[in-house]
């Protein structure tokens, strides 16, 4: 088996991973009388984007998020052959993850579908926040296109939970169009995904501009 099949079947595992334990906390919090709570949920995320780092983050970077893929192609770290590989594997994992959580909870009608509080213009220019810090802290804390390293796990689980807890009741904090996908697909609630869609791209490639403003000797591919 290929470098590159390894790198795609664990960005697969990995997506579906983190949108089965993430969106299934939801889920489950909905279906069983908010047994596991807003902290429960946010701290889920953390905790499985900090595993799946852990586990394979030195076989395929851990991206688990297009916008992360996105951002390490922007800042030059990211072979350009391998991003419709990536991409289509962390969405066909996120879509899995949601359709195995439709069998197992054929009731729930949103899925953790990520959809907006408040305003769309609200939630877009957080989603677009949110994911320009996360990706920033990724680009400082990664080795070349991989979140690799002894705290890389700890750094960017930890940016997932904190924006998940202040934000989620906000705008549901997904910061990864993946993620937003897999619900929205199957519970066929996609009016607004195109906010989920496009502002954790645009926030990815603005991190990368903040970065290199920051720090434009750090190293490429």
């Amino acid at each position: 088996m290929s470098d590159n099949v390894r790198k795609a079947i664990a960005e697969f595992f990995g997506t579906f991973t983190l949108v089965f334990c993430g969106t299934g906390a939801i889920v489950v919090n909905e279906s069983f009388s908010n047994a596991v709570t807003h902290p429960g949920i946010a701290l889920t995320f953390g905790l499985i984007v900090m595993a799946m780092i852990y586990a394979i983050g030195d076989v395929s970077g851990c991206h688990l998020n297009p916008a992360v893929t996105v951002g390490f192609w922007a800042d030059g770290r990211f072979s350009p052959r391998l991003i419709v590989p990536f991409l289509v594997c962390q969405c066909g994992g996120a879509i899995l993850a949601s359709l195995t959580l439709h069998l197992l909870f054929p009731d729930n009608i949103n899925l953790g579908a990520t959809r907006p509080a408040g305003t769309p213009l609200q939630s877009f220019v957080f989603e677009f926040l949110l994911t320009l810090f996360l990706m920033f802290v990724i680009l400082n804390v990664s080795t070349g296109p991989k979140e690799t390293g002894v705290l890389a796990g700890v750094a960017i689980g930890g940016v997932v939970a904190l924006e998940a807890m202040f934000a989620g009741p906000v705008c549901g904090a997904s910061m990864n169009p993946a993620r937003s996908l897999g619900p929205a697909l199957v519970s066929q609630r996609m009016d607004v995904l195109w906010l989920y869609l496009a502002a954790p791209v645009l926030g990815a490639l603005a991190a990368v501009v903040v970065f290199r403003a920051i720090r434009p000797n750090a190293p490429s591919l």
